[in-house]
């Protein structure tokens, strides 16, 4: 019997891919019997109720007078260590590089070396923040310092050691997603609330932030909807939301359009879709992408980033190039008008989602670099 490891997990508890998949994975490592201490500023969104091993600390700020900003990294790299030491981690497992990686490596820094770090790359700590001259050797240090470091993608790890100049070996483990949970539901009863019998559906999941390109959205739905009856759902909610309301307008499809907000049961949403549109500018994998394909949802999207990796052209869905708005809409024409092609491309993505992409493999890749960190022979260890 394999031992049992002490994990604690940090991330960005609100709404994005990195929280999501730190938080699921957390849950699949307890189910295995591991204990997991969640380690952040907020209750990470997907964790609600009660898991049996899973625990929760709250990272409190101080918010001395003197701060014009309150030192939340501070503060998390303290708490880090005080649970180390309390609850005897075995390891650190934390999501983005910067700040947590940085976070975490203080907090060895105060504990010693009973506690190692993994470091799992989702994509803006490198394709946004590690641009920025300021923070480039804080983040290159967060990596150097890591015992482990992962990355989502290929495309990924390929920009990190670009752009860091990072010699450092860097495991791929690709976002998943839980087959108990997305698989394709039958939503046939309240189908008809969101559009009638002869009407196709489009869909798009984001935080709305510029880099999604929402308004790319807007254009291939308005285009599909003057060559066939279609509505779209928008799910999530950020900055450019405004700006979509307003471009909806202008098109006169404003009453095409379903904003449903921040949704938890997403599954269940995108089971009421035909296509999901990604037409993003970058995306370090494009989670919403295997969510979909998992429920049987082909993707339009963006040949960006990572997306490729997970989107297999002309099988699982159709990619163009970044922009280009016209191909997307005549990819998603042609997919919708021929039952034949996308029965074939629906249960391509089934699957694919399930072989590639199983929760199962990749905790179980998780679990193999955990073991290789703390140089642990897994076979020959008990609990």
């Amino acid at each position: 019997m394999l031992k049992k490891l002490k994990i604690g997990i940090t991330c960005y508890p609100s709404l994005g891919g990195s929280g999501v998949i730190a938080t699921e994975l957390g849950k699949l490592l307890a189910e295995k019997g591991h204990e997991v201490h969640f380690i952040t500023h907020g209750m990470p969104f997907r964790l609600g109720k009660y898991h049996k091993n899973v625990f929760y600390h709250e990272v409190q700020v101080t918010n001395y007078h003197v701060f014009k900003y309150p030192p939340y990294d501070l503060s998390l790299a303290n708490k880090l260590a005080q649970i180390v030491n309390m609850k005897g981690l075995d390891l650190l497992h934390v999501h983005y590089a910067f700040p947590h990686a940085v976070c975490a490596y203080l907090a060895k820094q105060i504990v010693g070396d009973k506690v190692k770090i993994v470091t799992t790359l989702h994509g803006t700590d490198i394709t946004i923040l590690a641009q920025d001259e300021s923070l480039k050797d804080l983040i290159r240090l967060g990596i150097n310092e890591s015992d482990a470091v992962t990355a989502v993608s290929k495309d990924l790890i390929q920009e990190t050691k670009s752009v860091l100049s990072i010699e450092k070996q860097i495991d791929l483990t690709y976002n998943f997603v839980d087959k108990r949970e997305y698989y394709p539901r039958d939503v046939s009863e309240f189908r008809e609330d969101f559009a009638h019998s002869n009407e196709k559906i489009l869909i798009h999941i984001s935080n709305f932030r510029p880099v999604k390109r929402v308004l790319d959205v807007l254009d291939i739905f308005n285009k599909v909807n003057q060559n066939m009856p279609s509505k779209l759902l928008f799910v999530g909610e950020g900055p450019e939301l405004s700006k979509v309301q307003c471009k909806a307008e202008k098109l006169g499809v404003e009453d095409r359009i379903i904003y449903l907000g921040k949704q938890d049961d997403v599954a269940q949403v995108l089971s009421l879709a035909d296509i999901m549109l990604l037409p993003s500018e970058k995306e370090s994998f494009g989670l919403v992408a295997l969510e979909a394909m998992a429920c049987g949802v082909p993707t339009i999207g963006s040949n960006a980033g990572g997306i490729p990796e997970v989107v297999t052209q002309g099988e699982t869905g159709f990619l163009a190039d970044i922009g280009d708005t016209d191909q997307m809409a005549h990819d998603a024409i042609r997919l919708l008008s021929d039952t034949d092609m996308y029965d074939k491309f629906m249960n391509s993505c089934l699957e694919r989602a399930r072989y590639y992409f199983c929760n199962n493999v990749i905790t179980e890749t998780y679990e193999k670099i955990y073991y290789r960190v703390l140089n642990l022979e897994r076979a020959a260890v008990h609990s």
